[in-house]
Protein backbone atom coordinates (compact mmCIF):
# COMPACT_ATOMS: atom_id res chain seq x y z
CA UNK A 1 0.00 0.00 0.00
CA UNK A 2 1.49 3.61 -0.78
CA UNK A 3 0.92 5.98 1.59
CA UNK A 4 -0.32 9.79 0.92
CA UNK A 5 2.92 10.89 1.34
CA UNK A 6 4.59 8.04 -1.15
CA UNK A 7 6.42 5.40 1.25
CA UNK A 8 5.39 2.06 1.16
CA UNK A 9 3.21 0.98 4.20
CA UNK A 10 4.47 -2.43 2.97
CA UNK A 11 8.08 -1.94 3.87
CA UNK A 12 7.48 -0.13 7.32
CA UNK A 13 8.78 -2.30 10.32
CA UNK A 14 5.73 -0.86 12.45
CA UNK A 15 3.22 -1.84 9.56
CA UNK A 16 4.91 -5.49 9.94
CA UNK A 17 5.17 -5.71 13.44
CA UNK A 18 1.42 -4.71 13.69
CA UNK A 19 0.61 -7.54 11.35
CA UNK A 20 2.69 -10.15 12.89
CA UNK A 21 1.47 -9.29 16.58
CA UNK A 22 5.55 -9.13 17.04
CA UNK A 23 5.95 -7.30 20.90
CA UNK A 24 10.04 -7.82 20.42
CA UNK A 25 9.59 -6.23 16.99
CA UNK A 26 8.00 -3.31 18.51
CA UNK A 27 10.87 -3.28 21.40
CA UNK A 28 13.13 -3.13 18.75
CA UNK A 29 11.64 -0.59 16.12
CA UNK A 30 10.91 1.73 19.28
CA UNK A 31 14.65 1.74 20.12
CA UNK A 32 16.03 1.98 16.80
CA UNK A 33 13.59 4.76 16.29
CA UNK A 34 14.00 6.91 19.10
CA UNK A 35 17.74 6.42 18.32
CA UNK A 36 17.33 7.64 14.51
CA UNK A 37 15.12 9.98 15.05
CA UNK A 38 16.01 11.71 18.38
CA UNK A 39 12.28 10.96 19.87
CA UNK A 40 11.09 9.21 22.54
CA UNK A 41 9.03 6.41 21.33
CA UNK A 42 7.53 3.90 22.91
CA UNK A 43 6.59 -0.18 21.94
CA UNK A 44 2.94 0.57 22.60
CA UNK A 45 3.56 3.14 19.95
CA UNK A 46 4.21 0.96 17.04
CA UNK A 47 1.21 -0.02 15.56
CA UNK A 48 0.29 0.54 12.87
CA UNK A 49 -2.69 -1.05 10.49
CA UNK A 50 -1.31 1.23 7.13
CA UNK A 51 -1.50 5.29 6.43
CA UNK A 52 -5.05 4.76 5.05
CA UNK A 53 -6.61 1.79 6.86
CA UNK A 54 -9.89 2.70 8.95
CA UNK A 55 -7.77 0.81 11.71
CA UNK A 56 -4.91 2.29 14.24
CA UNK A 57 -1.92 4.05 13.06
CA UNK A 58 1.68 4.79 14.11
CA UNK A 59 1.29 8.13 16.23
CA UNK A 60 3.36 10.91 13.90
CA UNK A 61 0.95 8.84 10.64
CA UNK A 62 -1.95 9.36 12.32
CA UNK A 63 -1.64 13.08 12.92
CA UNK A 64 0.19 13.93 9.58
CA UNK A 65 -0.35 16.88 7.75
CA UNK A 66 0.25 15.34 4.23
CA UNK A 67 -2.08 12.52 5.58
CA UNK A 68 -4.87 15.19 6.12
CA UNK A 69 -4.17 17.00 3.30
CA UNK A 70 -4.24 14.20 0.89
CA UNK A 71 -8.02 13.10 2.75
CA UNK A 72 -9.76 16.30 2.69
CA UNK A 73 -8.61 16.40 -1.26
CA UNK A 74 -9.87 12.82 -2.03
CA UNK A 75 -6.66 12.24 -3.51
CA UNK A 76 -4.99 8.50 -3.47
CA UNK A 77 -1.51 10.16 -2.74
CA UNK A 78 0.69 13.72 -3.34
CA UNK A 79 1.07 12.80 -7.19
CA UNK A 80 -1.84 13.22 -8.32
CA UNK A 81 -2.43 17.02 -6.20
CA UNK A 82 -2.69 20.55 -8.45
CA UNK A 83 0.09 21.78 -5.89
CA UNK A 84 2.96 19.07 -6.33
CA UNK A 85 5.53 19.72 -4.56
CA UNK A 86 4.42 21.84 -2.22
CA UNK A 87 6.56 23.25 1.31
CA UNK A 88 5.12 20.08 3.77
CA UNK A 89 5.90 17.56 0.70
CA UNK A 90 9.20 18.88 0.11
CA UNK A 91 10.07 18.79 3.51
CA UNK A 92 9.04 15.46 4.22
CA UNK A 93 10.70 14.02 0.99
CA UNK A 94 14.07 15.42 2.99
CA UNK A 95 13.40 13.12 5.33
CA UNK A 96 12.27 10.25 3.16
CA UNK A 97 13.58 10.78 -0.21
CA UNK A 98 12.41 6.89 -1.00
CA UNK A 99 8.91 8.53 -1.00
CA UNK A 100 9.93 11.28 -3.38
CA UNK A 101 11.15 8.80 -5.80
CA UNK A 102 8.05 6.61 -5.36
CA UNK A 103 5.65 9.85 -5.88
CA UNK A 104 7.54 10.62 -9.10
CA UNK A 105 7.13 7.27 -10.51
CA UNK A 106 2.85 7.50 -9.79
CA UNK A 107 3.06 11.00 -11.56
CA UNK A 108 4.41 9.33 -14.90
Amino acid sequence: MIAYCGLNCDDCDAYAATLEDNPAKREEIAQKWSQLYHADISPEQINCTGCKSNGVRFIHCSVCYIRRCCSSKDLDNCAACQDYICEPLADFIQLAPAAGRALEKLRF
